[in-house]
């Protein structure tokens, strides 16, 4: 996902003065390698690295859900060196939480370019558990409310979201319990300790792969390609659930607009080929690109959606 970026900004680099003298892009990440937006990253650098005259310098800040990272480009000279990678949470859930101290608001002090990839969430559980399907994990929930638990990459995150969301639509009594990121809850979630969890579908395939973990189903209304054979919740019998993350780039705001525009035509060459598509689909993600002006509807109907959610669930930031 990072260095997506520096093949949108590799034909600017000789057009804009500042980065044409320094042949330099900063792509800052808000998270620490490992995760799904790495995976997205090093996927998408292995393909941009044939177009880059610029040299790209990665670096991750770390914290506050992404906003640490925000912080950084907001602060940032608005000429397309340097740019956000962005998950959906940082963007449009974590400026919703009450009580949530933000060093930077994402959603007036930033700007999207591209919307790169979505990310389908599995409903998993342990491969060895007792719940075999999803009308029976309910089933399980409604006979005793509150006796069952759910992981989450925090609150706030969108994985906790996604089951606030659930619970809305079925009435049920489920436990939240945060951890500081989606690896220390698979692990408890594979040895039995979790009775479920929403994850990244990218994050949660090889442990499906090896048996450690069940997929009962995945959040969008159609199936997704890279694992066709996971039933959708809507087919389940939980009509219309939809619930998807997303990967992206951001640029500061008052980023001039031909900087912006010819980032995104650059990045949507990329995420057009069928080889990008293909190895995207391998991990369990899908490709999206698009207009800016596309990206940016996203963002606001989301953030309306996510809110709603926030304030029913009364979630606050811890």
């Amino acid at each position: 996902m990072r260095r997506l970026l520096l093949a949108g900004l590799a034909a600017l680099a000789l057009s804009s003065p500042a980065m044409a003298q320094e042949r330099t892009v900063r792509v800052i990440s808000g998270f620490a390698a490992g995760g799904t937006g790495d995976l997205m990253a090093r996927l998408i650098a292995e393909y941009a690295a044939p177009h880059l005259p610029a040299r790209g310098v990665v670096e991750n800040r770390t914290g506050a859900n992404g906003l640490i990272a925000a912080e950084v480009v907001a602060r940032s000279t608005p000429d397309g060196a340097t740019v956000l990678q962005c998950p959906m949470g940082t963007m449009t859930i974590t400026p919703n939480l009450p009580g949530a101290s933000l060093p930077v608001d994402p959603r007036t002090e930033m700007t999207g370019i591209v919307n790169v990839a979505l990310s389908t969430y599995g409903l998993v559980v342990a491969a060895n558990g007792p719940h075999k399907d999803v009308a029976g994990l309910l089933a399980a929930a409604r006979a005793k409310p509150g006796g069952l638990t759910y992981a989450s990459a925090g609150v706030g995150s969108a994985q906790h979201l996604s089951v606030e969301l659930l619970k809305a639509k079925t009435g049920l009594d489920i436990v939240h319990v945060p951890y500081k990121g989606s690896a220390p809850a698979l692990q408890d979630l594979v040895g039995g300790q979790i009775s479920m969890m929403f994850d990244n579908l990218p994050a949660a395939l090889p442990l499906i792969n090896g048996g450690k973990i069940k997929a009962l189903g995945v959040t969008t209304l159609k199936r997704t390609a890279s694992a066709p054979e996971i039933v959708t919740l809507d087919e389940s019998g939980m009509k219309g659930f939809d619930s998807q993350g997303w990967f992206a780039l951001l640029a500061p705001a008052g980023t001039p607009t031909p900087i912006l525009d010819r980032i995104n035509a650059e990045a949507n060459k990329i995420i057009s080929t069928p080889e990008f598509r293909e190895r995207m689909t391998k991990v369990g993600a899908d490709t999206v690109g698009g207009s800016i002006d596309e990206f940016k509807a996203r963002i606001k109907s989301e953030t309306e959606r996510w809110g709603k959610v926030i304030q029913a669930a009364d979630i606050k930031a811890e």
